[in-house]
């Protein structure tokens, strides 16, 4: 053989080796968005092949020296050739998920085009032949955390979920069960997947391989979904075994996923009141965050219409200690380490209930506290019906039994024992667990799977015993949560309501009218009273409510609202919550026993001995001469609290939750005893000047009201003059026959009789009566003849 042959039998190999090495490099797919689509064994074996052609190119290019070789048209694919031509989804080809670096010298190539000559005829003139020859994608780095994952800010724990949490995770598992299945198996689960979803169209589902399924199923049903309903289809297309293993490698993920499916339903909808179809708010839409200290003072309001401003107001919470709801357990101890038992409290109606709704439906959602694996609710209601649930009660259960009752999936969970799974546990309603607990001579338990009595639970709970890696927020009246040494709370907060302007942002919100909104902000603050109380959202929602319906009326808010149906309102509201919350009583049974009406009249009549003492603050001693229980007065009532300061004895100190609410008992108790049993209490025999003196029986509604007068001018500015305003609104038909028939007396008991006379002796009283007594008479007979609120 000549020479000339034997070059031309050199080249013409090198094109062959060339052709080949270059088609299968244009055949390799681009990397999956979550991961290779190779097993580990692939992987090394491809290594080894490319291992062996640079070693043979390098040979080949040192025989060859510059000779340029021309890329060869690629031949045309048929639809069952090796190439698989992925979706155009560019989620799937290169996104910001998947950011794809090349390595230095390396072309990256859209593998989607089945023409290279456009390629190599743009980048002749500004590469070299060796570097437009590479052509293979480098492996993908490791993946950017998806969106489920937070990063760690400066007030925070680490925020990363646990690795069989996250993406990456959940899409290795679904490639490598699904592609242990056979072609025929593989395409019966797709077209029942795609039968039962469709979101998915027929092309997402059955283009491609099983690393375009995968890929495309989580890119447009999300992590979780994806995941269960390939489990469901696993098992509705007889693959049984495999969809256990599957739940098997992602349990973490499927139990959040219940977790939070639960917590979803529960919060989404706020009920507010008493529940009607079709009038229900959703949360997100309607939620204001109240003000939340890392200080307490006690949370009672001391601002009043006509007292003068208190020695040491109500402090609003600075930048320094207030603490958003998500952000409680971003907090840190005075050592720096993170904090692991918050408690949460309040005067009633300040909120608890919705901030803890507000807490689990933004981690059930995806929007906070995203590092915390799971949110577990077992309120101390929950532990109480535990602990009664037999007869004889329960004697002995674990922790993980508790839990199991109320969450079956649940049990036999292995990882509330790992040190490393980050979850919380939410104990709210602490005043609804009626038993006393021995915090220092309960038992200590060391794990979770001990059985013992559930006050001894609850001690270890606290102790930190059990539950061990938990996070645990308490919530409770301030009456009740008292009794917990300081020692088992890391930090203690307490909820201080609305500032003006975050009640201005709830009406904004709540109402899709703006000026609707406008109308009742302006309303409700002309009077001073209720602009004060209005800084509980209880009562602030209350507000919107009675004056919505108002405003539909033609005419109406010409005059101010009338105080005393408001309070009567809150009266009524708070004893039916505490037949349902405390006495398991359902809406439409909500009848108050008789006890429950004598234990107001006595809480009226203490209410009404603290006015004529002029303090707004009782002691045990105080309930036990009435015939009171501390428990039944201030923790379930919702009409009282605990302060946190002592009395200087060291005794407990109690009071109303806003002194204006004092006076209303005690006016309500002194209507009801001339109302039901034609006393006056308010007759003790004294009299004013001959101007004021009295033309009317004790016995009737003047002579009841002309005593009142006669106390509120004989004591000083602010002493009775409330308490006379509301007894003026009391006499009012739309207080005492349709607010409080039924409820409080029976529905047929007679209307108060000679109301003309009330409103002569008030009208002559406001012609005579001192300059500063003038204007509340004048809100005295408005409250008693107008008849809208």
């Amino acid at each position: 053989m000549d020479s000339d042959s034997e070059v031309e039998r050199l080249f013409t190999n090198e094109d062959e080796v060339e052709d080949e090495d270059e088609e299968r490099k244009k055949f390799k797919r681009p990397p999956s968005s979550y991961g290779s689509m190779k097993s580990d064994s692939e992987s090394m074996e491809d290594e080894e092949e490319e291992e062996e052609d640079e070693e043979k190119k390098g040979e080949e290019e040192e025989e060859t020296d510059d000779v340029v070789v021309e890329l060869p048209e690629p031949p045309a694919h048929d639809e069952t050739g090796v190439q698989m031509n992925r979706p155009d989804s560019p989620e799937t080809l290169y996104t910001m998920t998947t950011q794809q670096t090349k390595p230095p010298g390396a072309v990256v190539i859209d593998t989607r085009s089945s023409d290279l000559g456009d390629f190599s005829e743009d980048n002749d003139d500004e590469e070299d032949d060796d570097e437009v020859l590479i052509t293979n994608s480098p492996e993908p780095p490791e993946p950017i955390e998806p969106d489920d994952t937070i990063e760690t800010d400066d007030s925070s724990q680490p925020g990363r979920l646990h690795p069989e949490q996250d993406m990456p995770h959940v899409f290795r598992s679904m490639q490598s069960i699904l592609t242990g299945l056979s072609k025929e198996d593989l395409l019966t689960f797709k077209m029942t997947f795609h039968q039962w979803e469709k979101r998915m169209t027929i092309s997402d589902t059955m283009t491609g391989d099983i690393l375009d399924f995968v890929d495309k199923s989580l890119e447009i049903l999300g992590q979780e979904r994806a995941l269960t309903h390939t489990i469901n289809t696993l098992e509705t297309t007889g693959k049984t075994e495999e969809a256990e293993k599957l739940k098997k490698q992602c349990q973490r993920v499927l139990l959040r996923h219940i977790l939070r499916q639960q917590l979803s339903r529960k919060h989404h909808v706020i009920h507010e009141g008493i529940a009607q179809a079709g009038k229900q708010h959703l949360l997100e839409t309607v939620y204001v965050e109240p003000l939340i200290a890392m200080c307490s003072n006690g949370g009672v309001d001391q601002s009043h219409e006509f007292r003068p401003p208190p020695s040491m107001p109500l402090q609003v919470p600075s930048t320094v200690t207030h603490v958003g709801v998500n952000d409680l357990f971003r907090q840190q101890k005075d050592d720096g380490t993170p904090v692991r038992r918050v408690l949460t409290t309040g005067i009633p109606g300040i909120g608890m209930s919705v901030c803890v709704a507000k807490f689990s439906l933004d981690w059930a959602e995806h929007r906070a506290n995203m590092d915390i694996q799971f949110v577990i609710k077992l309120s101390f209601q929950a532990m109480w019906n535990l602990r009664n649930r037999d007869n004889p009660p329960c004697k002995k259960m674990s922790i993980m039994e508790a839990i199991g009752f109320y969450y079956p999936d649940l049990r036999g969970m292995p990882f509330l024992d790992e040190d490393s799974c980050k979850y919380l546990v939410i104990m709210d309603s602490f005043d609804r667990y009626r038993a006393p607990l021995d915090w220092e001579n309960a038992p200590v338990i060391n794990d979770n799977h001990t059985q013992a009595h559930p006050d001894v639970l609850i001690v270890n709970i606290f102790r930190g015993t059990v539950l061990r890696g938990a996070r645990v927020w308490i919530l409770g009246r301030p009456a009740a949560v008292s009794q917990i040494p300081s020692q088992f709370i890391d930090l203690y907060t307490e909820i201080q309501g609305y500032s003006e302007e975050l009640k201005d942002q709830f009406m904004t919100k709540r109402f899709v009218s703006a000026e609707l909104a406008a109308k009742i902000m302006a309303h409700y603050k002309r009077l001073p009273t209720l602009k004060i109380l209005t800084r509980q959202p209880f009562f602030c929602w209350m507000a919107a409510k009675v004056f919505e319906r108002r405003f539909r009326y033609q005419g109406y808010g010409t005059e101010p609202p009338r105080l005393t149906p408001f309070y009567v309102n809150i009266f009524v509201i708070q004893m039916n919550r505490r037949l349902e919350s405390y006495h398991e009583k359902i809406q439409i049974h909500l009848k108050w026993p008789a006890e429950d009406k004598d234990m107001l009249t006595n809480m009226g009549k203490m209410a009404f001995v603290m006015l004529e003492k002029n303090t707004s603050v009782f002691y045990e001693e105080d309930l036990k001469e009435h015939g009171l229980s501390l428990y039944d007065v201030v923790v379930c009532t919702g009409f009282c609290t605990e302060l946190r300061t002592t009395a200087a004895d060291g005794k407990r100190t109690f009071c109303f939750f806003h002194f204006t609410f004092q006076e209303f008992m005690a006016a309500l108790y002194v209507f009801k005893m001339f109302h039901m049993e034609s006393k006056n209490i308010l007759d003790t025999g004294s009299r004013m000047s001959k101007i004021f003196s009295s033309k009317w029986s004790s016995k009737s509604a003047a002579g009841l009201v002309h005593n009142a007068i006669v106390r509120t001018f004989n004591a000083p500015l602010g002493h009775y003059d409330m308490f006379l305003r509301f007894l003026c609104g009391l006499l009012n038909p739309d207080c005492h026959e349709e607010l409080l028939g039924g409820v409080l007396w029976p529905v047929r008991t007679p209307k108060v009789a000679g109301l003309d006379e009330v409103q002569r002796l008030l009208e002559q009283t406001i012609q005579k009566a001192p300059a500063d007594r003038v204007e509340n008479l004048k809100e005295c007979l408005r409250e008693m003849i107008q008849e809208d609120q």
